[in-house]
Protein backbone atom coordinates (compact mmCIF):
# COMPACT_ATOMS: atom_id res chain seq x y z
CA UNK A 1 0.00 0.00 0.00
CA UNK A 2 1.28 3.46 -0.94
CA UNK A 3 2.20 5.66 2.02
CA UNK A 4 1.54 9.34 1.35
CA UNK A 5 4.23 11.66 2.77
CA UNK A 6 3.22 14.39 5.17
CA UNK A 7 2.42 17.72 3.55
CA UNK A 8 4.58 20.70 4.53
CA UNK A 9 2.34 23.66 3.78
CA UNK A 10 5.16 26.17 4.37
CA UNK A 11 7.79 24.47 2.20
CA UNK A 12 6.92 26.23 -1.05
CA UNK A 13 7.05 29.65 0.65
CA UNK A 14 10.41 28.81 2.24
CA UNK A 15 11.93 27.71 -1.06
CA UNK A 16 10.38 30.64 -2.96
CA UNK A 17 11.81 33.11 -0.45
CA UNK A 18 15.22 31.43 -0.50
CA UNK A 19 15.21 31.47 -4.30
CA UNK A 20 14.63 35.24 -4.37
CA UNK A 21 16.94 36.08 -1.45
CA UNK A 22 19.91 34.06 -2.70
CA UNK A 23 19.64 34.75 -6.42
CA UNK A 24 18.10 31.58 -7.82
CA UNK A 25 14.88 32.96 -9.32
CA UNK A 26 13.52 36.52 -9.59
CA UNK A 27 10.07 37.71 -10.69
CA UNK A 28 10.50 38.97 -14.25
CA UNK A 29 10.37 42.76 -14.79
CA UNK A 30 9.98 43.24 -11.05
CA UNK A 31 10.88 46.94 -11.16
CA UNK A 32 7.77 47.43 -13.32
CA UNK A 33 5.53 45.45 -11.01
CA UNK A 34 6.33 42.08 -12.57
CA UNK A 35 4.66 40.13 -15.36
CA UNK A 36 2.46 37.31 -14.19
CA UNK A 37 3.90 33.83 -14.40
CA UNK A 38 7.29 34.80 -15.84
CA UNK A 39 10.56 34.46 -13.98
CA UNK A 40 14.22 35.30 -14.49
CA UNK A 41 16.94 32.93 -13.33
CA UNK A 42 19.59 34.73 -11.31
CA UNK A 43 23.32 34.00 -10.89
CA UNK A 44 22.74 30.82 -8.87
CA UNK A 45 19.56 29.79 -10.67
CA UNK A 46 21.14 29.89 -14.10
CA UNK A 47 23.95 27.66 -12.83
CA UNK A 48 21.55 25.14 -11.32
CA UNK A 49 19.19 25.10 -14.30
CA UNK A 50 22.17 24.54 -16.61
CA UNK A 51 23.28 21.67 -14.36
CA UNK A 52 19.82 20.06 -14.50
CA UNK A 53 19.85 20.22 -18.28
CA UNK A 54 23.43 18.96 -18.45
CA UNK A 55 22.62 16.01 -16.18
CA UNK A 56 19.71 15.14 -18.47
CA UNK A 57 21.84 15.53 -21.61
CA UNK A 58 24.61 13.41 -20.16
CA UNK A 59 22.15 10.66 -19.28
CA UNK A 60 20.16 10.78 -22.52
CA UNK A 61 22.80 11.61 -25.15
CA UNK A 62 26.41 11.71 -23.97
CA UNK A 63 26.52 8.28 -22.35
CA UNK A 64 24.46 6.52 -25.05
CA UNK A 65 25.24 5.53 -28.64
CA UNK A 66 21.61 5.35 -29.79
CA UNK A 67 20.44 8.95 -29.16
CA UNK A 68 21.48 12.14 -30.95
CA UNK A 69 20.65 15.78 -30.29
CA UNK A 70 18.71 18.51 -32.06
CA UNK A 71 17.92 22.19 -31.56
CA UNK A 72 14.88 23.11 -33.65
CA UNK A 73 13.30 26.53 -34.22
CA UNK A 74 10.92 28.01 -31.66
CA UNK A 75 8.54 29.54 -34.23
CA UNK A 76 6.68 27.36 -36.70
CA UNK A 77 4.11 27.69 -39.50
CA UNK A 78 0.45 26.75 -38.96
CA UNK A 79 0.89 23.64 -41.16
CA UNK A 80 3.02 21.97 -38.50
CA UNK A 81 0.43 22.53 -35.78
CA UNK A 82 -2.47 21.54 -38.01
CA UNK A 83 -0.76 18.23 -38.76
CA UNK A 84 0.08 17.57 -35.11
CA UNK A 85 -3.47 18.31 -33.96
CA UNK A 86 -2.54 21.30 -31.81
CA UNK A 87 -4.70 23.78 -33.69
CA UNK A 88 -7.76 21.63 -33.10
CA UNK A 89 -7.17 19.81 -29.81
CA UNK A 90 -4.53 21.65 -27.75
CA UNK A 91 -7.09 23.22 -25.44
CA UNK A 92 -8.08 23.47 -21.79
CA UNK A 93 -11.64 23.98 -20.47
CA UNK A 94 -12.04 27.65 -19.50
CA UNK A 95 -14.75 28.91 -17.10
CA UNK A 96 -15.54 32.31 -15.62
CA UNK A 97 -16.71 32.76 -12.04
CA UNK A 98 -20.06 34.54 -12.20
CA UNK A 99 -19.42 36.27 -8.86
CA UNK A 100 -15.85 37.62 -8.92
CA UNK A 101 -15.33 37.28 -12.72
CA UNK A 102 -12.00 35.44 -12.36
CA UNK A 103 -11.15 32.89 -15.03
CA UNK A 104 -10.12 29.35 -14.20
CA UNK A 105 -9.25 26.01 -15.76
CA UNK A 106 -12.34 23.95 -14.97
CA UNK A 107 -10.61 20.64 -14.34
CA UNK A 108 -8.35 22.17 -11.65
CA UNK A 109 -10.82 23.88 -9.30
CA UNK A 110 -13.26 21.11 -8.21
CA UNK A 111 -16.29 23.30 -8.85
CA UNK A 112 -15.31 25.98 -6.31
CA UNK A 113 -13.78 29.35 -7.20
CA UNK A 114 -10.38 29.58 -5.45
CA UNK A 115 -10.77 33.36 -5.28
CA UNK A 116 -14.22 33.86 -3.73
CA UNK A 117 -15.59 30.39 -2.98
CA UNK A 118 -18.50 30.65 -5.40
CA UNK A 119 -19.84 27.57 -7.17
CA UNK A 120 -21.45 29.54 -10.00
CA UNK A 121 -19.59 29.44 -13.32
CA UNK A 122 -20.16 29.95 -17.01
CA UNK A 123 -20.36 26.87 -19.22
CA UNK A 124 -16.86 25.58 -20.03
CA UNK A 125 -15.42 26.51 -23.40
CA UNK A 126 -12.29 25.33 -25.20
CA UNK A 127 -9.30 27.66 -24.87
CA UNK A 128 -6.33 27.06 -27.20
CA UNK A 129 -3.06 27.27 -25.32
CA UNK A 130 -0.77 28.24 -28.20
CA UNK A 131 0.73 31.71 -28.57
CA UNK A 132 -0.06 33.14 -31.98
CA UNK A 133 2.15 35.75 -33.63
CA UNK A 134 3.00 37.32 -36.99
CA UNK A 135 6.16 36.64 -39.00
CA UNK A 136 7.26 39.26 -41.50
CA UNK A 137 6.42 42.93 -42.08
CA UNK A 138 2.84 42.48 -43.34
CA UNK A 139 0.10 41.08 -41.14
CA UNK A 140 -2.27 38.59 -42.67
CA UNK A 141 -3.14 34.92 -42.85
CA UNK A 142 0.05 34.17 -44.77
CA UNK A 143 2.23 35.63 -42.01
CA UNK A 144 0.67 33.75 -39.09
CA UNK A 145 3.11 31.76 -36.94
CA UNK A 146 3.00 30.07 -33.57
CA UNK A 147 5.45 29.76 -30.70
CA UNK A 148 5.94 26.08 -30.11
CA UNK A 149 3.96 24.62 -27.16
CA UNK A 150 6.36 21.65 -27.04
CA UNK A 151 9.74 20.75 -28.52
CA UNK A 152 8.57 17.41 -29.94
CA UNK A 153 7.24 18.56 -33.32
CA UNK A 154 10.61 19.92 -34.41
CA UNK A 155 11.98 16.44 -33.84
CA UNK A 156 9.29 14.77 -35.94
CA UNK A 157 9.65 17.22 -38.83
CA UNK A 158 13.42 16.56 -38.82
CA UNK A 159 13.11 12.77 -38.62
CA UNK A 160 14.14 12.21 -42.27
CA UNK A 161 17.03 14.69 -42.01
CA UNK A 162 18.45 13.01 -38.90
CA UNK A 163 17.95 9.54 -40.38
CA UNK A 164 19.85 10.52 -43.55
CA UNK A 165 22.76 12.28 -41.82
CA UNK A 166 23.46 10.05 -38.81
CA UNK A 167 23.03 6.55 -40.30
CA UNK A 168 20.99 5.60 -37.24
CA UNK A 169 18.31 2.95 -37.43
CA UNK A 170 15.49 2.05 -35.05
CA UNK A 171 15.67 1.80 -32.16
CA UNK A 172 17.21 5.27 -31.88
CA UNK A 173 16.27 8.58 -30.34
CA UNK A 174 16.45 12.33 -30.96
CA UNK A 175 16.76 14.55 -27.89
CA UNK A 176 16.15 18.24 -27.49
CA UNK A 177 16.27 20.84 -24.72
CA UNK A 178 14.64 24.20 -25.26
CA UNK A 179 11.97 26.81 -24.59
CA UNK A 180 8.27 26.13 -25.01
CA UNK A 181 5.30 28.45 -24.57
CA UNK A 182 1.77 27.75 -23.38
CA UNK A 183 -0.86 30.36 -22.67
CA UNK A 184 -1.93 28.74 -19.41
CA UNK A 185 -5.28 29.83 -18.01
CA UNK A 186 -4.16 29.60 -14.39
CA UNK A 187 -0.36 29.62 -14.02
CA UNK A 188 0.46 28.74 -10.43
CA UNK A 189 2.76 27.37 -7.75
CA UNK A 190 5.88 29.41 -8.47
CA UNK A 191 7.69 27.93 -11.53
CA UNK A 192 5.64 24.72 -11.57
CA UNK A 193 3.17 26.02 -14.15
CA UNK A 194 4.27 29.01 -16.23
CA UNK A 195 3.61 30.32 -19.71
CA UNK A 196 7.28 30.21 -20.70
CA UNK A 197 9.35 27.22 -19.66
CA UNK A 198 12.11 24.85 -20.75
CA UNK A 199 11.54 21.26 -21.77
CA UNK A 200 13.80 18.22 -22.00
CA UNK A 201 12.21 15.84 -24.49
CA UNK A 202 13.36 12.75 -26.35
CA UNK A 203 11.56 10.87 -29.10
CA UNK A 204 12.65 7.24 -29.33
CA UNK A 205 11.83 5.65 -32.70
CA UNK A 206 11.25 1.89 -32.61
CA UNK A 207 9.81 -1.02 -34.58
CA UNK A 208 6.07 -1.24 -33.75
CA UNK A 209 6.30 -4.71 -32.23
CA UNK A 210 8.78 -3.52 -29.56
CA UNK A 211 6.70 -0.56 -28.33
CA UNK A 212 5.55 -2.03 -25.01
CA UNK A 213 9.05 -3.20 -24.10
CA UNK A 214 10.59 0.23 -24.74
CA UNK A 215 7.69 2.03 -23.07
CA UNK A 216 8.36 0.14 -19.82
CA UNK A 217 12.11 0.60 -20.23
CA UNK A 218 11.87 4.39 -20.43
CA UNK A 219 9.44 4.65 -17.50
CA UNK A 220 11.98 2.90 -15.28
CA UNK A 221 14.99 4.73 -16.73
CA UNK A 222 13.49 8.15 -16.17
CA UNK A 223 12.22 7.29 -12.67
CA UNK A 224 15.72 6.14 -11.71
CA UNK A 225 17.28 9.36 -13.05
CA UNK A 226 15.51 11.37 -10.36
CA UNK A 227 16.52 8.86 -7.69
CA UNK A 228 20.15 9.02 -8.81
CA UNK A 229 20.15 12.79 -8.47
CA UNK A 230 18.94 12.72 -4.90
CA UNK A 231 15.14 12.78 -4.78
CA UNK A 232 14.00 10.28 -2.12
CA UNK A 233 11.92 7.41 -3.47
CA UNK A 234 9.16 8.26 -0.98
CA UNK A 235 8.60 11.54 -2.88
CA UNK A 236 8.21 9.85 -6.28
CA UNK A 237 5.62 7.56 -7.80
CA UNK A 238 4.46 6.26 -11.20
CA UNK A 239 0.92 7.05 -12.27
CA UNK A 240 -0.38 5.25 -15.35
CA UNK A 241 -3.24 7.02 -17.11
CA UNK A 242 -6.54 5.22 -17.53
CA UNK A 243 -7.57 4.53 -21.11
CA UNK A 244 -10.27 7.22 -21.04
CA UNK A 245 -7.77 9.87 -19.86
CA UNK A 246 -5.21 9.38 -22.63
CA UNK A 247 -4.36 12.12 -25.11
CA UNK A 248 -5.66 11.61 -28.63
CA UNK A 249 -2.24 10.42 -29.86
CA UNK A 250 -1.35 8.20 -26.91
CA UNK A 251 -1.45 4.41 -26.73
CA UNK A 252 -0.22 4.58 -23.14
CA UNK A 253 1.03 7.31 -20.82
CA UNK A 254 2.64 7.13 -17.39
CA UNK A 255 3.44 10.20 -15.31
CA UNK A 256 6.36 10.26 -12.93
CA UNK A 257 4.89 12.27 -10.09
CA UNK A 258 6.58 14.21 -7.30
CA UNK A 259 5.04 14.96 -3.92
CA UNK A 260 4.92 18.76 -4.03
CA UNK A 261 3.77 20.87 -1.06
CA UNK A 262 0.26 20.79 -2.57
CA UNK A 263 0.30 17.01 -3.12
CA UNK A 264 1.14 14.60 -5.93
CA UNK A 265 1.58 16.26 -9.32
CA UNK A 266 3.31 15.57 -12.64
CA UNK A 267 7.07 15.81 -12.87
CA UNK A 268 7.57 14.02 -16.19
CA UNK A 269 5.43 12.10 -18.65
CA UNK A 270 6.41 9.00 -20.64
CA UNK A 271 4.10 8.26 -23.58
CA UNK A 272 3.75 5.61 -26.24
CA UNK A 273 2.71 7.89 -29.12
CA UNK A 274 2.40 5.04 -31.62
CA UNK A 275 2.98 6.12 -35.23
CA UNK A 276 0.61 9.09 -34.94
CA UNK A 277 3.15 11.89 -35.37
CA UNK A 278 5.16 10.57 -38.30
CA UNK A 279 1.99 9.43 -40.06
CA UNK A 280 0.33 12.83 -39.62
CA UNK A 281 3.34 14.82 -40.84
CA UNK A 282 3.86 12.48 -43.79
CA UNK A 283 0.19 12.88 -44.75
CA UNK A 284 0.16 16.66 -44.47
CA UNK A 285 3.59 17.35 -45.98
CA UNK A 286 3.63 14.71 -48.70
CA UNK A 287 7.11 13.59 -47.56
CA UNK A 288 7.65 9.93 -46.65
CA UNK A 289 8.58 9.53 -42.98
CA UNK A 290 8.99 5.79 -42.75
CA UNK A 291 11.94 3.44 -42.46
CA UNK A 292 13.13 0.61 -44.67
CA UNK A 293 14.84 -2.22 -42.78
CA UNK A 294 17.26 -3.87 -45.21
CA UNK A 295 17.83 -6.80 -42.86
CA UNK A 296 14.16 -7.84 -42.94
CA UNK A 297 13.24 -6.23 -46.27
CA UNK A 298 10.43 -4.47 -44.42
CA UNK A 299 9.19 -0.87 -44.62
CA UNK A 300 7.30 0.57 -41.65
CA UNK A 301 6.46 3.79 -39.87
CA UNK A 302 8.27 3.71 -36.52
CA UNK A 303 6.40 3.98 -33.25
CA UNK A 304 7.61 6.59 -30.79
CA UNK A 305 8.22 6.47 -27.04
CA UNK A 306 8.47 9.97 -25.58
CA UNK A 307 9.92 10.84 -22.17
CA UNK A 308 9.06 14.55 -21.75
CA UNK A 309 10.26 16.51 -18.73
CA UNK A 310 10.27 20.18 -17.78
CA UNK A 311 13.71 21.49 -16.88
CA UNK A 312 12.26 24.30 -14.78
CA UNK A 313 9.75 21.96 -13.12
CA UNK A 314 12.52 19.45 -12.38
CA UNK A 315 14.65 22.21 -10.86
CA UNK A 316 11.78 23.11 -8.52
CA UNK A 317 11.41 19.47 -7.46
CA UNK A 318 15.13 19.19 -6.76
CA UNK A 319 15.03 22.37 -4.66
CA UNK A 320 12.00 21.20 -2.67
CA UNK A 321 13.49 17.76 -2.04
CA UNK A 322 16.84 19.23 -1.01
CA UNK A 323 15.56 21.84 1.45
CA UNK A 324 16.22 20.96 5.09
CA UNK A 325 16.47 22.73 8.40
CA UNK A 326 18.73 21.48 11.16
CA UNK A 327 20.81 22.75 14.05
CA UNK A 328 24.55 23.43 13.93
CA UNK A 329 26.42 24.74 16.97
CA UNK A 330 23.17 25.76 18.61
CA UNK A 331 21.86 27.67 15.59
CA UNK A 332 19.14 26.71 13.14
CA UNK A 333 20.43 26.58 9.59
CA UNK A 334 18.70 26.19 6.24
CA UNK A 335 20.56 23.84 3.94
CA UNK A 336 20.02 22.60 0.40
CA UNK A 337 21.29 19.02 0.30
CA UNK A 338 21.66 19.09 -3.48
CA UNK A 339 23.57 16.43 -5.34
CA UNK A 340 26.92 17.98 -6.28
CA UNK A 341 26.05 17.65 -9.99
CA UNK A 342 23.12 20.03 -9.53
CA UNK A 343 24.54 22.50 -7.00
CA UNK A 344 25.08 26.05 -8.37
CA UNK A 345 28.60 26.01 -6.93
CA UNK A 346 30.60 22.86 -6.29
CA UNK A 347 33.23 24.52 -4.11
CA UNK A 348 33.44 27.81 -2.22
CA UNK A 349 36.88 29.28 -1.58
CA UNK A 350 36.88 31.23 1.69
CA UNK A 351 39.97 33.16 2.85
CA UNK A 352 39.83 33.45 6.63
CA UNK A 353 40.89 37.08 6.39
CA UNK A 354 41.01 39.89 3.82
CA UNK A 355 44.64 40.53 4.69
CA UNK A 356 46.92 40.70 1.62
CA UNK A 357 49.13 37.81 2.71
CA UNK A 358 46.19 35.42 2.24
CA UNK A 359 45.00 36.90 -1.05
CA UNK A 360 47.78 35.42 -3.18
CA UNK A 361 47.41 31.83 -1.96
CA UNK A 362 43.59 32.11 -2.04
CA UNK A 363 43.73 33.19 -5.69
CA UNK A 364 46.10 30.30 -6.40
CA UNK A 365 43.64 27.81 -4.88
CA UNK A 366 40.72 29.34 -6.78
CA UNK A 367 42.58 29.26 -10.09
CA UNK A 368 43.53 25.61 -9.59
CA UNK A 369 39.92 24.55 -8.97
CA UNK A 370 38.01 26.65 -11.51
CA UNK A 371 38.96 24.63 -14.61
CA UNK A 372 37.34 21.58 -13.00
CA UNK A 373 34.56 22.86 -10.73
CA UNK A 374 32.15 25.80 -10.55
CA UNK A 375 33.49 27.88 -7.67
CA UNK A 376 32.39 30.77 -5.51
CA UNK A 377 34.83 33.16 -3.82
CA UNK A 378 33.60 34.85 -0.65
CA UNK A 379 35.53 37.12 1.73
CA UNK A 380 32.63 38.96 3.39
CA UNK A 381 31.66 38.54 7.09
CA UNK A 382 32.74 35.88 9.57
CA UNK A 383 33.67 32.38 8.45
CA UNK A 384 30.64 31.00 10.29
CA UNK A 385 28.26 33.27 8.39
CA UNK A 386 29.93 32.36 5.13
CA UNK A 387 29.50 28.66 5.88
CA UNK A 388 25.79 29.25 6.51
CA UNK A 389 25.41 31.13 3.22
CA UNK A 390 27.05 28.31 1.29
CA UNK A 391 24.93 25.69 3.11
CA UNK A 392 21.78 27.59 2.18
CA UNK A 393 22.60 27.63 -1.54
CA UNK A 394 23.69 23.99 -1.58
CA UNK A 395 27.47 24.27 -2.03
CA UNK A 396 28.79 20.79 -1.14
CA UNK A 397 32.30 21.83 -0.06
CA UNK A 398 34.01 24.87 1.39
CA UNK A 399 37.76 25.45 1.29
CA UNK A 400 39.11 27.72 4.01
CA UNK A 401 42.52 29.34 3.60
CA UNK A 402 43.95 30.41 6.98
CA UNK A 403 47.27 31.78 8.20
CA UNK A 404 48.56 28.25 8.83
CA UNK A 405 48.20 27.70 5.07
CA UNK A 406 51.15 30.04 4.55
CA UNK A 407 53.32 27.58 6.49
CA UNK A 408 51.98 24.10 5.69
CA UNK A 409 50.54 24.72 2.18
CA UNK A 410 47.31 23.00 3.24
CA UNK A 411 43.68 24.12 3.52
CA UNK A 412 40.60 23.08 5.49
CA UNK A 413 37.86 21.35 3.51
CA UNK A 414 34.38 21.40 5.09
CA UNK A 415 31.55 19.06 4.09
CA UNK A 416 28.11 20.71 3.78
CA UNK A 417 26.05 17.77 5.02
CA UNK A 418 28.17 16.50 7.88
CA UNK A 419 30.02 19.78 8.67
CA UNK A 420 33.13 17.59 9.11
CA UNK A 421 36.45 19.26 8.34
CA UNK A 422 39.70 17.78 7.03
CA UNK A 423 43.08 19.27 6.24
CA UNK A 424 44.17 18.76 2.61
CA UNK A 425 47.42 19.85 0.92
CA UNK A 426 46.86 22.39 -1.85
CA UNK A 427 48.75 20.18 -4.29
CA UNK A 428 46.23 17.37 -3.71
CA UNK A 429 43.06 19.48 -3.59
CA UNK A 430 41.76 18.90 -7.11
CA UNK A 431 42.25 15.15 -6.83
CA UNK A 432 40.61 15.22 -3.40
CA UNK A 433 37.42 16.63 -4.93
CA UNK A 434 37.59 14.31 -7.93
CA UNK A 435 37.66 11.38 -5.49
CA UNK A 436 34.71 12.76 -3.51
CA UNK A 437 32.59 13.13 -6.67
CA UNK A 438 33.79 10.04 -8.52
CA UNK A 439 30.90 7.88 -7.36
CA UNK A 440 28.30 10.19 -8.98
Amino acid sequence: MEVTPELDADLLDKVTNLAKRRGFIFPSAEIYGGFRSTYDYGPLGVNMLRNVKQAWWRSMVQTRHDIVGLDAAIMGPPAVWAASGHLETFTDPLVDCLVCKERWREDKIDGVCPNCGSTKFTAPRAFNLMFKTQAGPVEGEGSTAYLRPETAQGIFTNFANVLATTRKKPPFGIAQVGKSFRNEITPQNFVFRTREFEQMEMEYFIPPDSAEEWYRYWIDARFNWYLDLGIPEALLRKHEHAQEDLSHYSRGTTDIEFFYPWGWDELEGVANRGDYDLTQHAKHSGVALDYFDQATNERYTPYVIEPAAGATRAMLAFLLAAYHEDEVEGETRSVLRLDWRLAPYHVAVLPLSKKPELEGVSTEVLNSLQPHFMCDYDVTQSIGRRYRRQDEVGTPYCVTIDFETLNDRAVTVRDRDTTAQVRVPIAELTHHFWNLTATS
